[in-house]
């Protein structure tokens, strides 16, 4: 029969032990599991590599960050302008084409 490795353990006492990271995690952050494509981590690597160091999650990271601002400045704006044109009476434009228009028969 084959010997278990973890027989040399067996004298350790695991009942008073924690389940969980050892290491807490920074405050405001969460770790995660994420599948990205290849290109992805190979460019965020290369961009760290030609730095001289770096992490690359922190650069996807802040590269999502910049994502999240740019979006909602862009959201912002489309606010304020639909708020300064509609005492004008104009009329939000929609990325549908546009409806064919009703003929009456004479």
């Amino acid at each position: 029969m084959k010997k278990v490795v973890a027989e040399k353990y067996r004298d350790i006492d695991f009942s008073r032990a924690k389940r969980g990271a050892i290491v807490k995690p920074e405050l405001g952050k969460t770790k995660i599991s994420i599948r990205l494509d290849n290109l992805v981590l190979e460019y965020f690597r290369s961009l760290v590599e030609a730095a001289g160091g770096g992490n690359y999650q922190t650069l996807i990271n802040d590269a999502l960050l910049e994502y999240v601002h740019r979006r909602s400045t862009l959201d912002i704006v489309r606010q304020a302008v639909r708020e300064e044109l509609a005492p004008y009476g104009i009329a939000r434009r929609s990325n549908q084409a546009p409806q064919p228009k009703h003929r009456t028969r004479r």
